[in-house]
């Protein structure tokens, strides 16, 4: 069954040290391959207690967006459970550059034990089993990031952490919209505000946008009143993300 699975919608430092929502990444499963996206704390235990029957030695690859810890901390015990401890050579890594440079994030003995690593590029596209994967351009972060399409049948774009700037969505159209919300309102951080969401839902114009990773400020604000009302203004189906909340494809 084509699906995703949010195993944590928390975002930023508070919400996530705090657990004040979990922060497991995103759990995707299209055209017959699965996809873990972004292994932050807790994606491990998340996958193995989901009520959508998760196994981690069923996951093809782990696509890592950059290289911050609520996107990259469960990133090797992630691989030892994708390949059963090292046992079975198996899977494929998608990571930026700065990923395995000083301070890697993918560990040497863990590279090991996977059949391929590969090194993100701005704007390739990349096969893996029946899917294509297109990397969008290197977004504006404070490390190096990419978001990207996921496309079999249906076309899932996913848009991390990123400050705003004129065109983003360029790289992001597809039937499926999975957007970072960091910041309820606009910020100088490099994070996407609720209103900067909705300039990129109105230009893409997905069947469905999924807002989720938010920090303290959208969460106090109730993301499903936000998502509803952002819904009614852009007349797209907006839906916030929930721990644990599967989407049927």
């Amino acid at each position: 069954m084509d699906r995703i699975v949010f195993l944590g919608t928390a975002g930023a430092r508070i919400a996530v040290f705090k657990q004040i929502r979990a922060s497991g990444g995103i759990w995707l499963e299209l055209n017959d391959t699965r996809i873990l996206i972004d292994p932050g704390p807790g994606s491990l235990v998340k996958c193995c207690a989901s009520r959508a029957k998760l196994d981690p030695l069923k996951i093809d690859a782990i696509f890592l967006s950059h290289r911050h810890l609520d996107h990259c901390a469960d990133m090797n015990v992630m691989v030892e459970a994708m390949t059963g401890g090292g046992l079975k050579k198996r899977g494929v890594v998608f990571l930026p550059s700065d990923a395995l440079g000083e301070d890697p994030v993918l560990w040497s003995y863990a590279r090991s034990y996977v059949e391929e690593i590969v090194i993100l590029r701005e704007n390739e596209t990349y096969d893996l089993g029946k899917l294509k994967i297109h990397t969008s351009r290197r977004l504006i972060h404070g490390v190096e990031t990419y978001g990207a399409r996921f496309e079999g049948g249906k076309t899932v774009a996913y848009i991390p952490d990123t400050k705003f700037f004129p065109g983003l969505w360029e790289n992001f159209k597809g039937d499926i919209l999975i957007i970072n919300v960091v910041r309820r309102e606009k910020s100088e951080y490099d994070h996407l505000s609720l209103e900067e969401a909705k300039e990129i839902i109105k230009a893409i114009k997905p069947e469905t946008a999924i807002i989720t990773h938010f920090g303290m400020t959208m969460i106090m604000a109730k993301p499903w009143v936000l998502a509803e009302k952002l819904r009614d203004e852009v007349g797209i189906n907006v839906i916030a993300a929930r721990d644990g909340m599967q989407f049927a494809l």
